[in-house]
């Protein structure tokens, strides 16, 4: 109707009531997870329903069918029953008294899509609850009028946003369809930590895939890429193509490594290659170490007005000398960060992409986390366009690759690559150059996300394998090693480095948060939440995100509450095992009289 992309799929639902039970009446509600059946007390019966493996999909849609309802098919529906017998078995003896199956929309995360359509301004989505819509409605509606209304959410609703999902999968059938169905089968499951979707996946893959594949790479799905998690040493582990759990007659997997380490995985202790992950990251903290971060997203911002644009969306001063990088945040009007990234200052230059667009005047380059890439090229375009700024925005993250090479050795090994100085005098941190490297041009910055002396190669994709074996090549001799996003995990919060929303969200400040180093408070120039923060500033910090260690060798993953003295005073953000220092480090925000009992001003 207006262009625009829902991503759900409507599903047959269903759930029965039962006859009278005598001496039900008390009976809690129950949910069996194993069985995937829920129990409510309906008067003095049971509805009974579930989230069945293999739910029938509403193929065709009559404009007739308008508040009408499908018969029940007792062929699907019978693995609820017999799983609620098994729980209650007084139900064995009870007869139905009524049966409910209608149409029910269900996403690819078993999560509602909110918030503002990429497509088109002013077009705001409120659907797809995944037959939670009576339970999630009151709270929803609430923040969704004040989205309309103030342009965002009370609250962080990252969670539900459209701008969670890259635009190239919206659309396409195939992953709206696989992963709707993953996500309704396991609806029930307990949620592990390092879980990962095995449906629709290969969706996007970078051209370094197939060469870490070979050497083991246990891959992680982030915005439809295949992006390296760890690198497991025996052997390759690809991904299948998905079998439905092998519902609709599709022939199950056999012999899936990948889904067989993701079962390994299913626990809340240690997983059981936390030696591997360790080795990734000492590897790094102590010789040097290669990771694969091209799903990030690559921008180009240029224009009359591009000058303009970046002073206004950027927390930091990106106008420094062409040539170099500036770590800055994002902010909204109540100066929540809506992200943190890197911008490189280009020298005007002829169009040589993908490394630089054609630009006579003011041109930046963007580099942003690839898991919420959607989310900023989204609000950059709606602050342009609200600003009025004639400048565009420009896509280039599926045509590079981007290699970092982390560690002590990272210069060593790069100098015999790179036909540059790599000295400090030469080449700074946060400076970037187009460079050769083993005879292909590249653009090297000189950045860390994880506290070591490294460089970041931004590669255009047709010499991203060359680049990367000879790289590895001039490695072997210091002992370099593939590593991946769990270990840049580590790492980073390590350094104290923030993940936006995991550790960072829109309702926190850089302040808050401990970035106000990213903001130019000490300019005139003024820029998108500056006035929010400099209220902030003066009437005092009610709250801060802070870090601390645990002397127990315990994992944690974030949401754990957190008791002072028998008294809880919040939950974690994020936590992850620092191999360094060989402690669970965990991030929190204290909120408060807290901050004061725990010595935080």
């Amino acid at each position: 109707m207006a262009g625009v992309n829902v991503p759900l799929i409507a599903m047959h639902h269903a759930y029965v009531v039962t006859e009278r039970i005598e001496g039900i009446q008390n009976m809690p509600n129950v949910r069996d997870h194993d069985a995937s059946v829920y129990l409510r007390l309906q008067g003095d019966a049971l509805s009974v329903g579930g989230y069945e493996h293999n739910p029938i999909f509403w193929e065709d849609v009559s404009d007739r069918f308008a508040f009408s309802l499908f018969d029940l098919d007792w062929d699907v529906f019978m693995q609820h029953i017999d799983g609620a017998v098994n729980r209650v078995p007084a139900l064995e003896q009870t007869g139905i008294k009524s049966t409910v199956c209608g149409p029910e929309s269900f996403t690819a995360d078993h999560k509602p899509l909110m918030g503002e359509a990429p497509e088109v301004r002013g077009f705001f989505l409120g659907c797809g609850f995944n037959s939670a819509g009576m339970m999630l409605g009151g709270g929803c509606g609430k923040e969704l009028a004040h989205w309309i209304i103030h342009g965002r959410p009370e609250k962080d609703m990252y969670g539900y946003d459209i701008r969670r999902f890259h635009h190239s999968l919206t659309n396409n059938n195939r992953w709206i369809r696989e992963r709707s169905h993953e996500s309704y089968a396991k609806n029930y499951s307990v949620v592990f930590p390092f879980d990962e979707p095995l449906a629709s996946r290969n969706m996007r893959k970078d051209p370094f895939h197939q060469v870490l594949q070979e050497q083991g790479c246990v891959f992680q799905e982030r915005h439809g890429w295949e992006r390296p998690g760890w690198f497991n040493r025996d052997g390759p582990a690809p991904v299948l193509d998905y079998d439905y759990y092998s519902a609709y007659d599709v022939l199950k997997n056999t012999d899936y490594k990948y889904s067989e380490i993701l079962g390994k995985e299913y626990t809340f202790d240690f997983p059981p290659h936390h030696d591997v992950i360790r080795d990734e990251c000492l590897t790094c903290r102590n010789t040097v170490a290669v990771f694969d971060m091209s799903y990030f997203g690559k921008f180009y911002l240029n224009g009359p007005d591009a000058k303009k644009a970046a002073d206004w969306l950027f927390t930091a001063d990106v106008n420094k000398a062409p040539g170099s990088t500036v770590y800055t945040c994002m902010l909204n009007k109540r100066g929540g960060v809506e992200s943190d990234l890197t911008v490189s200052r280009l020298e005007p230059s002829p169009a040589h992409l993908p490394l630089t667009p054609e630009s006579n005047g003011e041109a930046y380059y963007l580099a942003i986390g690839g898991g919420v890439a959607q989310h900023n090229w989204s609000h950059i375009q709606a602050v342009l366009q609200d600003q009025g700024f004639r400048c565009t925005l420009i896509d280039h993250t599926e045509d590079m690759g981007m290699i970092s090479i982390q560690g002590p050795k990272s210069r060593e090994l790069l100098q015999e690559v790179l036909d540059s100085d790599l000295s400090s005098d030469a080449f700074p941190f946060s400076t970037h150059k187009i460079v050769n490297a083993a005879g292909h041009k590249v653009r090297a910055m000189r950045l860390s996300f994880v506290g070591e002396m490294g460089w970041e190669l931004h590669i255009p994709k047709e010499s991203c394998l060359p680049v990367y074996h000879a790289v590895m090549a001039a490695g072997a001799k210091y002992g370099i090693c593939n590593a991946g996003y769990r270990a840049i995990d580590s790492l980073s919060i390590e350094k104290g480095y923030r993940h936006w929303h995991a550790d960072l969200r829109p309702d926190d400040t850089p302040l808050e948060a401990g970035l106000a180093f990213t903001c130019k408070m000490k300019t005139s120039i003024p820029f998108l939440g500056r006035k929010a923060l400099e209220a902030q500033k003066a009437e005092g910090l009610r709250r801060r995100i802070v870090c601390f260690t645990v002397d127990e060798k315990v994992p944690m993953f974030g949401l754990e509450t957190i008791f002072r003295n028998g008294v809880p005073v919040g939950h974690l953000r994020r936590s992850e095992f620092g191999f360094a220092i060989d402690k669970t480090i965990a991030n929190m925000v204290l909120k408060g009289r807290w901050r004061l009992c725990f010595g935080v001003v």
